[in-house]
């Protein structure tokens, strides 16, 4: 139950802080500005939001983004199922295919990640300029 609980609290404030704006704003007027740094500082375009093939593009990289944080919070689990089984044959096995089912599906964000990036760089910016 403790171990639950840990868990929960664990991928919470992992989430959470995924939220955290890069800076601090007085009041709601700034929050533009303030978000605009940190996207910049995370490697986001910031100069023509509002183009459809950047808007696609965030959407998407974040979207994967929070897939491959969330596969590699599989796999770390699996192997610490691993590691408490003592010798419980059914909680190894158990452990191996949730480990096996976190790589799959990692590799698959990756490979994703690749194509779609690919995708928006090179041909949305043919189809998509107006």
């Amino acid at each position: 139950m403790k171990l639950k609980i840990l868990l929960l609290l664990t991928i919470c404030s992992i989430s959470l802080s995924l939220f955290v704006p890069a800076g601090r704003a007085e009041n709601l007027s700034d929050w533009r500005g303030v978000l605009e740094k940190g996207a910049f500082n995370m490697g986001y375009n910031t100069d023509d939001v509002s183009s459809p093939d950047n808007v696609i593009s965030i959407v998407i990289k974040a979207f994967l983004s929070f897939l491959g944080v969330l596969f590699l919070i599989l796999m770390i689990y699996g192997g610490f199922l691993w590691m408490t089984a003592r010798g419980n044959e059914a909680q190894v096995t158990k452990s191996k295919d949730l480990m096996t089912a976190a790589v799959i599906g990692l590799i698959i964000v990756l490979l994703s990640y690749a194509i779609s990036n690919f995708v928006i760089s090179s041909l949305g910016k043919e189809t998509l300029s107006i």
